[in-house]
């Protein structure tokens, strides 16, 4: 015996088929799901796990990837995020991009194989849109391995199944490919700055920054400019 209940969603409206005798759900139905492509509201809630933005009194969770986390306001201020609504039997998960070519890596990642939101969300958190783009074309297995959660394999695969698709992409950015080749000094306080509990991404930034401007040539010279620059 099964009994069919009807659940009302702000995006549309559940089916649920459940098992009449233990209350058990056997199969979900989304009926007239609203797709959502941007959210605008104010950010009640900030963390590294999710945002809460309230729309017009109703409030919406999302998770983002720490490379729009780290340029977004306080709780209070305004926020506009591109979203991309993940759907599945058992959640509807939104996931939100500060840019519009974050979410394009984020889409073009996720069509790899054997890769799924959580991980698409981790290859932002860790490489920029630019940075990604450019180790996918130059075959940077090590920079895209860097990323935690992603192995070798896994970034070989995501190089192969995306190099040709993702050179016809405009991303914006002032990243450039040559940045990518680190020295061994930049490498070496790039890592000590990790260990102190810097975000990878932000460091690499920083540290690119301060080496267009003038090359440290001295670790503890390029380790307290870093510092002060990721202060700041």
């Amino acid at each position: 015996m099964c009994a069919l209940k009807n659940v009302a969603l702000s995006t549309g409206r559940l089916q649920v088929l459940y098992d009449a005798v233990n209350g058990v759900p056997i199969s979900y139905n989304l009926i007239g799901l609203i797709m959502f492509a941007q959210l605008t509201g104010t950010l009640i809630h900030k963390s590294t796990e999710y945002l809460i933005i309230d729309v017009g009194g109703v409030g919406y969770q999302v998770q983002v990837p720490l490379s729009t986390y780290y340029e977004l306001g306080d709780e209070g201020t305004s926020v506009s995020l591109r979203i991309y609504t993940a759907v599945r039997q058992e959640a509807i998960t939104l996931y939100g991009f500060l840019t519009e070519d974050e979410k394009t890596i984020f889409t073009r990642v996720i069509q790899v194989s054997g890769i799924g939101p959580k991980m698409g969300i981790g290859v932002l958190s860790g490489l920029s849109a630019g940075e990604f783009v450019d180790a996918v074309i130059r075959a940077d297995v090590r920079r895209i391995s860097g990323v935690p959660g992603i192995g070798k394999k896994t970034a070989e695969r995501i190089i192969l199944e995306l190099k040709d698709k993702i050179k016809s992409l405009s991303i914006s950015g002032d990243y450039k490919g040559l940045e990518a080749a680190s020295s061994p000094l930049q490498e070496d306080v790039i890592s000590a700055l990790i260990n102190l509990g810097y975000q990878k991404n932000r460091i690499e930034k920083a540290v690119a920054e301060i080496v267009r401007e003038k090359k440290p040539e001295r670790f503890d010279d390029l380790l307290r400019k870093a510092l002060r620059k990721l202060s700041s």
